[in-house]
């Protein structure tokens, strides 16, 4: 994956979808948009698994499945790092370092096996620095 890729977290594919959240929605789809331009937006199974489940089931104005996969199709154009047991053990000693979620651990373990420095996210602290990788909050 070429340099200065940024990872995109879950929460900005589901902003982009819920039309309760208007401005979260605006500044997701920028950055969406932007990053599909540029070709930098990097993604995980994890970040596609979750955006399904939320979007399907936990938004006001739920997507329809056949909705929801449509938009699954289209964002796999972005690189996607694959889920393996070294990323695993790997999110295990991110979260038992920083004492995050195992959750955020392997999404922060899937942007630093991207070499990417900068993930974007609203759950994880604004700023801080996991390793190589940089928390961006854009809804900030």
């Amino acid at each position: 994956m070429p340099g200065n890729n940024v990872f995109l977290d879950t929460n900005i594919f589901v902003y982009a979808h819920d039309f309760e959240a208007e401005e979260k929605r605006e500044t997701s789809r920028q950055l969406i948009y932007q990053t599909l331009q540029e070709g930098t937006g990097v993604i995980s199974p994890q970040v596609l698994s979750e955006f399904f489940v939320t979007v399907t089931r936990k938004i006001a104005q739920p997507l329809s499945i056949a909705h929801a996969k449509r938009e699954i199709s289209l964002l796999s154009v972005m690189a996607t790092v694959d889920l393996d047991a070294t990323l695993v053990v790997r999110a295990v000693e991110m979260l038992q370092q920083w004492q995050v979620s195992y959750w955020d651990a392997l999404i922060l373990a899937s942007a630093e096996r991207a070499g990417c420095e900068t993930l974007y996210s609203e759950d994880l602290a604004d700023g801080e620095k996991y390793g190589t990788v940089v928390v961006c909050n854009p809804y900030r």
